[in-house]
């Protein structure tokens, strides 16, 4: 059983939800484009983080952060951009939904701006070392990049930003009450012989001598 039939009143077609809801406005519903304008570039080159959606092939969902110098998005021509894969904790989450659904969209973000670009489309997974060495950071080179030709490219407004204030400083939860991600994984992975302190230095040294 589903703990979402605990609900009892729930939306189940879109019309409940544009009757709900509404429709978009014709500024809305235009404002998408097919392909890599110079806006999209000029905001890609300003972009040093974004956040990966993909899929399995049975629809599992997975959401995964990216993030380097501005730019590390390289746009190849105006349908076509590459995002180097970085070293990471290998489970490959992304790149193994992509091998099985190639759909993905794209969420790029500029620290202090309040929209951003969404970018939907369809990837590959690719080593040509040509395209790789373009996209070297702190002297390294890929080892892979995931292609995606867009099909969509459209800005999205700021309303959620406004609310959450995200890029306003003054509204951050001070540093010691953070959650601490050690923690976290010690309560989580539960493996034997180590501690929360032992996996905060264990993620210290990866962020010393693996970024790249």
């Amino acid at each position: 059983m589903s703990h979402l039939q605990q609900f009892n009143n729930q939306i189940q077609t879109e019309e409940q939800l544009r009757e709900l809801l509404g429709h978009p406005s014709e500024l809305a519903s235009k404002k998408v484009i097919s392909s890599i304008d110079q806006n999209c570039m000029d905001f890609i080159e300003l972009s040093p983080f974004i956040v990966l959606s993909t899929s399995d092939h049975l629809g599992n969902c997975d959401v995964s952060p990216r993030g380097d110098a501005p730019g590390f998005v390289k746009v190849l021509n105006e349908k076509v951009l590459l995002i180097p894969e970085r070293p990471g904790n290998k489970r490959f989450d992304s790149l193994r939904n992509i091998l099985g659904n190639p759909h993905i969209g794209i969420l790029f973000f500029i620290p202090g701006l309040e929209e951003t670009l969404r970018i939907n489309g369809k990837a590959n997974i690719i080593k040509d070392i040509d395209l790789l060495e373009q996209m070297q950071a702190n002297g390294r080179t890929p080892t892979l990049a995931v292609a995606v030709e867009v099909e969509e490219a459209f800005i999205h407004c700021a309303k959620a930003f406004k609310r959450s204030k995200l890029w306003q400083a003054d509204t951050w939860t001070s540093t010691e009450h953070l959650p601490s991600a050690a923690r976290i994984l010690y309560e989580h992975a539960k493996l034997p012989g180590t501690t929360a302190a032992s996996l905060a230095e264990r993620l210290q040294e990866s962020y010393h001598k693996r970024l790249y």
